[in-house]
């Protein structure tokens, strides 16, 4: 039997598939046959991070003497000890044979976007002593020079930095012991101060010497040693990291590379862009060891990285020379959302550090960066310790890794944002929760936020995007014409009950904010009791509760029902009172919208009538019930039609109800019937799905309605009734989004119990 290969993108999504054709890296795509659905799908290499595989590719794939061992780590937090194979190593990737043999996998590509580090399982000194700059007896030198600084006391240290003899220092220490002034592990320093030897400023000093030298790296030494140059040091860290070792004085400046990192990011992380590869951008730096460079790089950018290393005088020298007028013309501008481009609606300290402007720069990026991708959360995700902070924005209701940040970012990042929230950022024990107010280009944007203590000392933060947008109109708000008609003329009515139901994130407060749209006129009153008030609109008057003072949904409501409504909307009817009061202000002349989590129209009846409401109160109020769920919408971009088996088109039809299918007039199976299915392109991000559409179920207060709920019928009565008064259920609200090419039934069944 065919074992299957698992895919890693760079997204972190793990796909288990199998070939569609013999994988080829240079024609820089990847063609698979998804395991569980049997779907064929294209992928692009500059999404895939690695490849693995259940056995090589070809009889010469076997490892040779002169393969490297290596430690790779990938964008994602994999990683892999593995075995490189030189003579299989690509401008898109390399391959090479795990150590581990986990799964059963014989072989991973590796593509050259999806790597974070390579690095060569041989110490620096013996990489020098390879290139020939280094002897042996020179090395070992200076092994034992950074053994005795890692072990060096601090008396040492000052006996040597204030010419005091090692013997004094002992007896002082010695006596302070005997006298009984010093603990069983005194504190050098102190008792030095006390006996008058030294100063605390020497003291400090010292100090600093000592931690200096417990994290002295041996090339380090070697350099302050002259027995290599800073240039030979660096060409051998390019050989354990597996980094190409350039000279910029020979390369041709590529323009495209300069003008796709700015001068800001350029200075801060002293790199220096090479070339624009089309695929990836090629940066120099000096600092290889510094793997968190091209994760900020990656995060300013947008693009795949790959870096080179070069001479800090050679970087230095050229950001001077190609990005001098662009400092002096914009020091104060940046191509990142800045730390001016954000402004808090509440007050901040005018006084900001510059160790703080990286952490608040990258706060503004998430927070607007989340706000127009169009997404509802945002998930802040720390790692175990020196392992990524994972950002994740909930988009068409599906969560995305955004980006995987260094992991010092994650404790600033965080402290920033409970900053913003006016949050104690002392507190990491307890959950708390707060609001962030932001305006940016004009627009007033707001988080409620959410920090919830995680395991090793962590925090989550959750963020809901609350932008005080405005309504959508009725008409788009993807109601049938059917739906659209009748909708429109119970919110016509003078008064009576008008429900709006489905679980959390479903659309609810949207439908009834383009319900309010529709009727707001200046001869009409309209109040809103909201938790928090996520629309606005001119000429509505809006209340948010706040349980903390006592303004709870019940009290607010019995004042605005004071205050001379016409309508009401209650953001959620949460407990019996609430319902009670609702219902009791629609029959006495206020037309009242309201929401409640129930799972369709029916349902919501019976559910009020078991809160403990009158059914004949209720079947006077009710107006309508509106169920509502959302779909991914297929993209528009990239769908393509295709003629469905007669198995496909049965299994959509007995999901409507195949009696109810012909009765309705749906069609019927031809050659000529088509529908729409996912393909995936770069403005949907490979997914085949961009945006939801949302479906619809709306019992109408009708005759045979009303009789039903007075008798008490049951949840399914209650549906055969309306059914045949017209309404349409969810699922059939769905299938025939189906049929008309906006979405698929795998979405529908998804929404749709």
């Amino acid at each position: 039997m065919e074992k299957p290969i698992i895919i890693v993108l760079n997204s972190g999504q793990t796909l288990e598939a199998f070939w569609a054709r013999r994988f080829v890296p240079a024609e820089k795509e990847v063609s698979i046959i998804l395991a569980e659905s049997k779907e064929k799908r294209h992928f692009s290499l500059s999404l895939v991070s690695c490849i693995l595989m259940p056995e090589l590719l070809a009889p010469d794939m076997h490892p040779q003497q002169d393969d490297q061992l290596e430690f790779v780590e990938c964008v994602t937090g994999r990683t892999f000890e593995v075995r490189t194979l030189k003579a299989h190593q690509l401008p898109e990737g390399f391959f090479a044979i795990p150590l581990e043999k986990t799964g059963s996998y014989e072989l991973i590509f590796f593509t050259v976007g999806g790597l974070r580090s390579r690095t060569k399982r041989a110490p620096l000194g013996q990489i020098l002593e390879e290139h020939g700059v280094l002897s042996r007896a020179d090395l070992n030198v200076a092994l034992e020079d950074q053994h005795r600084l890692r072990k060096q006391r601090l008396g040492e240290i000052l006996s040597q930095e204030n010419q005091l003899e090692q013997d004094i220092i002992d007896q002082v220490i010695n006596k302070a012991q005997q006298d009984g002034k010093a603990d069983k592990w005194p504190r050098v320093g102190d008792i030095l101060v006390s006996a008058g030897l030294v100063t605390r400023e020497q003291v400090e000093a010292a100090l600093a010497t000592q931690k200096v030298g417990k994290k002295i790296k041996i090339g380090r030494l070697l350099i302050e040693r002259g027995l290599v140059t800073e240039e030979q040091v660096l060409a051998a860290l390019a050989t354990k990291f597996n980094l190409p070792f350039v000279d910029l004085d020979k390369l041709e400046v590529d323009p495209r590379a300069l003008a796709a990192v700015s001068a800001e990011v350029v200075i801060q992380l002293r790199v220096f862009p090479v070339a624009d590869m089309g695929d990836y951008l090629q940066v120099a730096s000096c600092r290889p060891t510094d793997h968190t460079i091209s994760d900020s790089l990656r995060f300013h950018t947008n693009r795949r990285i790959q870096m080179v290393i070069a001479s800090p005088e050679q970087i230095q020298d050229h950001i001077a020379q190609h990005y001098a007028a662009a400092i002096e013309k914009q020091k104060e501008l940046f191509e990142v959302i800045g730390i001016d481009d954000v402004v808090l609606d509440v007050e901040e300290e005018d006084t900001i550090r510059e160790s703080d402007s990286e952490t608040i720069r990258l706060a503004n990026r998430i927070l607007v960066d989340a706000y127009q991708q169009r997404a509802s959360d945002i998930h802040l995700e720390p790692g175990a310790p020196r392992q990524s902070l994972t950002v994740r924005y909930r988009i068409d209701g599906i969560c995305r890794v955004i980006q995987m940040l260094p992991s010092r970012f994650a404790r600033p990042l965080i402290a920033r944002m409970k900053v913003m929230a006016s949050l104690d950022i002392a507190e990491h024990r307890k959950a708390q929760s707060g609001k962030i107010f932001i305006r940016f280009q004009g627009k007033k944007i707001e988080y409620r936020m959410e920090i919830t203590p995680t395991v090793g000392g962590q925090e989550d933060a959750v963020l809901r995007i609350l932008s005080a947008s405005k309504p959508l109109p009725l008409d788009e708000m993807g109601l049938s014409a059917a739906n659209l008609a009748a909708m429109k003329k119970l919110v016509a009515k003078p008064y009576g009950i008008i429900l709006s139901v489905g679980p959390t994130g479903s659309g609810k407060t949207t439908t009834l904010h383009a319900a309010l749209g529709y009727i707001n006129k200046p001869e009409r009153k309209i109040w809103t009791v909201e938790d928090p008030v996520e629309i606005t609109q001119p000429g509505l008057r809006q209340v948010e509760v706040n349980p903390h003072i006592g303004l709870t949904f019940q009290i607010a409501l019995r004042s605005l029902l004071r205050a001379d409504p016409d309508v009401v909307m209650i953001g959620e009817m949460r407990d019996r009172d609430a319902a009670h009061t609702a219902i009791e202000a629609s029959l006495t002349g206020h037309l009242v919208f309201s929401t409640l989590h129930t799972n369709n129209a029916p349902e919501t009846v019976t559910r009020l009538i078991e809160m403990g409401e009158d059914p004949f109160n209720l079947a006077d109020a009710l107006l309508g019930v509106l169920a509502q769920r959302l779909a991914r919408k297929l993209c528009p971009f990239c769908k393509e039609a295709y003629h469905p088996s007669l198995d496909e088109y049965a299994q959509l039809c007995h999901f409507y109800g195949e009696e109810l299918f012909r009765e309705h007039g749906c069609p019927e199976y031809s050659d000529s019937t088509t529908l729409m299915r996912k393909l995936g392109c770069e403005k949907c991000d490979d997914l085949g799905y961009k945006g939801r559409i949302a479906i619809h179920e709306l019992l109408l207060g009708g005759g045979g309605v009303k009789e039903t709920i007075k008798n008490k019928g049951s949840v399914t009565e209650i549906q055969e009734v309306a059914v045949r008064e017209g309404m349409r259920t969810l699922r059939m609200d769905g299938v025939s989004k189906v049929l008309a090419g906006v979405t698929d039934l795998e979405q529908i069944q998804k929404v749709c119990l």
